[in-house]
């Protein structure tokens, strides 16, 4: 596993969380089954003041990630926030075997493009060698760009620090969970 840790000060109360993940989403479902297939390769936070992304190297060490994740969400303080937290909460919840509730949302509503929020709140785009194009980096991990995979979610993690402290967040919707045999 790779790991890249900053001080900062964050700004704000809570931590915020971004996955970059492998694996397809089953749009056979609107509730967590449609995360059922995706797996964790990044965690990366920013809290109080820190930013953190710890990375899988390979297939291989995706389980010694989920172990490390496990262990972080207990540190990490309160409230959790993320871009869509329907995401980050199914695919913890099939990766972790339980629920990881996330109190805010920092996208307005469903589906809203990160990308454009960027954008229109002229944020900037702090290194992503992707532009807020998250299958990009799914498809550079696999071919073993691992620094360019931490740059994305360390960007991703900024531009969402960004979002919260210049329009804030809302309460995070309710999520139906259904385990998957």
């Amino acid at each position: 596993m790779k790991v890249h840790a900053e001080k900062l000060k964050s700004g704000f109360e809570g931590s915020i969380i971004d996955l970059e993940t492998v694996g397809d989403f089953d749009n056979r479902f609107s509730d967590s089954r449609r995360y059922a297939g995706i797996r964790p390769v990044i965690f990366g936070f920013i809290c109080a003041d820190r930013l953190e992304v710890h990375c899988a190297k390979c297939p291989a060490s995706i389980k010694r990630l989920n172990k490390k994740i496990g262990s972080l969400i207990n540190e990490l303080g309160r409230p959790f926030y993320a871009f869509n937290s329907d995401f980050e909460r199914g695919v913890l919840f099939y990766s972790l075997d339980g629920k990881v509730n996330f109190e805010k949302e920092l996208n307005r509503e469903t589906y809203e493009k990160k990308a454009s929020v960027v954008s229109g709140l002229e944020i900037a785009q702090y290194g992503d060698p992707f532009h807020d194009n998250g299958k990009a980096c799914m498809d550079a991990w696999r071919r073993g760009e691992i620094d360019k995979a931490i740059a994305h979610n360390r960007s991703c993690l900024l531009k969402e620090r960004d979002i919260l402290l210049k329009r804030g967040s809302r309460p995070s919707e309710s999520m139906k969970f259904v385990k998957v045999d």
